[in-house]
């Protein structure tokens, strides 16, 4: 794992969205994005984090910025995901992990004593012109609203 840095230019991607479209970090230029990397739908931890940014998306919107989660879920996961939960945002399915790898956040991880490869919950804030203005890499699931709207 690499590791990003504020100020640093957001990597391109492309991946597909719940729907089957394309979707690239280009779709978002002159926008502000809110991406967030999370292990798995459906999962406690996952579904809060969501949800928080589910119950603030348009605070996010109202201050000029979208939101876009990316998991290794399949296409077919994240359909049923958001719909279990109203997600009004797009969920990526980077089943390649190539968005993760690109951002730095696929790696080894621990768990109960075993090792693995997953992705580290991580958001990037990205400005308008696809330079990182944010990293939290330390999420509280709960309240990840919260925290990233008063940083």
């Amino acid at each position: 794992m690499f590791h990003l840095k504020v100020g640093d230019k957001a990597p391109d991607f492309t991946a597909v969205n719940e729907s089957g479209a394309t979707t690239s970090l280009a779709d978002y230029k002159g926008k502000k994005l809110v991406l967030y990397f999370y292990p798995k739908d459906d999962t406690p931890g996952c579904t809060a984090e969501s949800c928080s940014l589910r119950d603030g998306y348009p605070q996010f919107l109202a201050k000029g910025y979208d939101v876009l989660g990316v998991s290794p879920d399949s296409v077919k996961k994240h359909v049923k995901f958001r719909e279990k939960y109203d997600l009004p945002f797009s969920l990526l399915a980077d089943e390649d992990h190539s968005v993760a790898l690109a951002f730095g956040v696929w790696g080894q991880k621990k768990f109960m004593g075993r090792s693995y490869d997953g992705i580290h919950r991580t958001t990037f804030v990205i400005d308008e012109n696809g330079i990182i203005e944010r990293i939290i890499e330390k999420v509280e699931t709960t309240k990840h609203t919260e925290q990233l709207l008063e940083g």
